[in-house]
């Protein structure tokens, strides 16, 4: 049974569906591949769709299972180093000035956050790539902080292999019944995404609270920077000290 008598017998798939069964059998790996990088760039695509889908056209010898593995993971790369590339573009400067235009956000909670992306950020690209929604978006911060890009693509990599390998596994060996790895990963994507958003409304509503209780000045005390000391010369720091008297 090939993937277009699939979508004959079985549950009438949606139209991004049927897009990328038309994409598969056209490509075939490849195709896979190229489908997984603009799901990388385009989050609102579901890889729950995609990699399980790639197992069963591989079940039906549209692919080879280990073709299909690689060729998706070639693909989160790509899609992931598109993404390292925009924030490298984007830049720390240019990150914090548009940080400090929005709402309820300050400096210093940038200031925190690359602290933060400094001593986990490897941790944090390996497994983001297992994370729905963050599977596009640790690549951003990562470009800003320009992490090395052998050990971005490193991680990247490894991550990716293991998250593409359990769906297009469980695609391969569920058949016709692909399907099935869709709704239960559905599930895990939306108890993260209702994760997400209780934490930006408590984020919100801890801001507002502190902004109340601090009022205007306790704002500007805050956001006001650290006095910079001139730099004191090793050579000669008793002269240097007596100058900055």
């Amino acid at each position: 049974m090939d993937l277009t008598t699939l979508a004959a017998t079985s549950a009438e798939p949606t139209g991004f569906t049927g897009w990328v069964i038309s994409v598969m059998e056209a490509l075939g790996s490849p195709g896979a591949g190229a489908i997984v990088a603009l799901e990388n760039l385009f989050p609102p695509i579901p890889s729950e769709v995609i990699l399980p889908l790639a197992g069963f056209a591989a079940s039906q010898g549209n692919m080879t299972l280990i073709g299909a593995i690689l060729w998706t993971t070639l693909g989160s790369l790509v899609g992931a180093l598109a993404l390292y590339g925009i924030g490298a573009t984007l830049g720390r400067d240019r990150t914090r000035a548009i940080a400090a235009k929005l709402p309820l956000v300050k400096i210093s909670d940038i200031d925190r956050t690359e602290a933060w992306f400094a001593k986990h950020g490897v941790k944090a690209v390996f497994f983001g790539r297992m994370i729905p929604l963050f599977r596009s978006f640790i690549s951003l911060p990562a470009g800003v902080e320009r992490m090395r890009l052998s050990t971005f693509a490193l991680f990247t990599t490894l991550g990716s292999l293991i998250w593409n390998t359990v769906f297009v596994v469980a695609g391969y060996l569920l058949g016709e019944s692909w399907y099935l790895v869709e709704e239960y990963a559905g599930v895990f994507s939306k108890v993260v995404l209702v994760l997400a958003v209780l934490a930006v409304v408590a984020f919100i509503a801890v801001r507002i609270r502190n902004n109340r209780r601090g009022g205007p000045a306790a704002a500007q005390a805050e956001e006001a920077p650290t006095v910079q000391f001139a730099r004191v010369s090793a050579e000669a720091p008793t002269e240097e000290i007596r100058r900055l008297r």
